[in-house]
């Protein structure tokens, strides 16, 4: 296996990425936003007697201020089909040429099912799996709503039925900021954590046409703003990034119909594949249930490994 570790381009990295249907962690743009704040990125192409067989972002993190350790989230994105014995070789060509001086490790989330066999050794988990929910677009859109849970659905159609309007949010970071400053009240209020709300900015203008990297898409209810959700588009997938709504959005199942009619607009888009988020039954039940009530798949990934 012999790694690569510059001489890179956007157009040969996004069309691998889009060809998978890779994560949003693997996309050239989040890596870009992340520089843009001062985060390292690494990215390598590995390649197997002269042919590419896999692509692997990294961010890099400082430990103790005399180590550094590269985060490989949800990749490498694999570009054939590799026995856990040439995924092995992949991760020690990896780790063996990682271009960082001093004390370094590698740690890798690989975008793996939970008791899926691959190439790293279980006794070097670190830690345990998150899970998402994955929705697959690419079945028609009769059959995607065919598909909803019957409580989801009745929700949809009583958000269909009321005097909602929903409305796609421009690009402008003028056009978005509201929310983004109800995404940073909610994160004090409710203790939780997330990108930097800058990373998004710099993630809406990281291509030249920013309508093909961001889909925001609100409620209203007369004048009143009720409810919003944020998705990042990345090649032919998209992930749920940033979602609110007031008491009122929630009475009336805004969050319902929002997502449903994004639904609707990612898959006119070509996008086949939308990841929800991250579910936790224990902690956040009423969120699992919305999520997999759209009769996506839940996806609990391997863990991390170093």
């Amino acid at each position: 296996m012999i790694v690569h570790w510059t001489g890179h381009d956007i157009a040969t990295w996004d069309a691998a990425h889009s060809a998978a249907s890779a994560a949003l962690q693997q996309d050239w743009a989040y890596g870009s936003s992340l520089m843009m704040l001062g985060v390292p990125v690494l990215r390598a192409r590995i390649y197997q007697d002269q042919e590419p067989v896999a692509q692997a972002q990294f961010i890099m993190r400082k430990w103790g201020g005399f180590a550094s350790i590269a985060l490989c989230t949800r990749g490498p994105v694999w570009f054939k089909q590799l026995s856990p014995i040439e995924e092995a070789r992949v991760y020690a060509a990896l780790k063996k040429s990682l271009p960082l001086s001093g004390i370094r490790f590698m740690a890798v989330t690989p975008e793996k099912p939970e008791g899926q066999v691959h190439g790293l050794k279980p006794i070097r988990r670190i830690m345990s799996g998150m899970s998402t929910v994955m929705l697959d677009l690419t079945p028609p859109i009769d059959q995607l709503r065919a598909q909803l849970d019957g409580r989801w659905r009745n929700r949809l159609v009583a958000g269909e039925s009321s005097e909602m309007t929903i409305h796609r949010v421009g690009t402008n970071v003028g056009q978005y900021r509201w929310l983004m400053d109800a995404e940073i009240q909610q994160r004090k209020d409710k203790k939780l954590e997330g990108l930097p709300v800058e990373f998004f900015d710099h993630y809406v203008h990281s291509r030249k046409q920013p309508s093909l990297n961001i889909l925001t898409v609100r409620a209203d209810l007369g004048r009143e703003r009720i409810a919003a959700m944020m998705f990042l588009i990345h090649g032919t997938a998209a992930t749920y990034e940033v979602g609110w709504t007031s008491e009122k959005g929630r009475e009336i199942h805004a969050h319902n119909l929002i997502l449903w009619k994004s639904i609707e607009e990612l898959k006119s888009r070509g996008i086949r594949m939308l990841d929800l988020g991250g579910v936790n039954t224990t902690r956040s039940a009423g969120i699992a249930r919305f999520k997999i009530g759209t009769g996506g798949k839940v996806l609990t990934l391997a863990g991390s490994y170093i």
